[in-house]
């Protein structure tokens, strides 16, 4: 498992879609994750401290988790299916630990919510991670680990391609610098 920070929300410039950039906290290897504009924006919020006059739907599910005596301890994305990401928020009761399923989505938006880490599997990083140029453009093949699992098939590069398109329409002129 490697942990993961937020490193931005971007609008992909050709089709408007949102996506969530992750950074890997000890390397510079970056996981984007499509998401839809709903989460975007809570997670958008949450980060720039924005507060809404009645709870949002994510700090809703705290707050019952709270009331029921339980904590959120962590999320993982911890799988990637046919160019779908999956994760799981990781919820302590007591001495229990229960993984639910999510969308990383939502996983993630629970998370800047909780104040919790992110991580990803390895073998999900070693698959869709990236590592970008002095130009913000992915370089091909790099920041791939040590323990590779089997190269992707020609349907799933077929299938990664529009992938590779909409990162390349990402504007990325600021990855990686600090903010406030």
């Amino acid at each position: 498992m490697r942990e993961l920070i937020i490193d931005s929300i971007r609008v992909g410039l050709r089709h408007y879609r949102r996506v969530v950039v992750l950074r890997e906290k000890e390397a510079d290897r970056y996981l984007t994750i499509w998401i839809g504009a709903d989460v975007a924006d809570a997670i958008a919020f949450r980060l720039q401290e924005v507060t809404a006059a009645r709870p949002q739907t994510h700090d809703l599910m705290l707050k019952l988790l709270e009331e029921f005596g339980s904590a959120v301890e962590s999320v993982t994305v911890n799988d990637l299916r046919e160019d779908t990401f999956y994760a799981n928020i990781h919820i302590r009761r007591g001495e229990d630990v229960i993984d639910i399923d999510s969308r990383p989505s939502d996983a993630i938006a629970i998370a800047v919510r909780a104040g919790v880490p992110i991580y990803v599997a390895d073998e999900v990083m070693d698959r869709a991670g990236i590592v970008l140029d002095a130009d913000g453009e992915p370089i091909e093949g790099a920041g791939e680990g040590e323990k590779r699992p089997a190269p992707p098939s020609a349907e799933e590069l077929e299938n990664l391609s529009a992938f590779r398109d909409f990162v390349s329409g990402l504007d990325l002129d600021d990855l990686g610098e600090s903010r406030p």
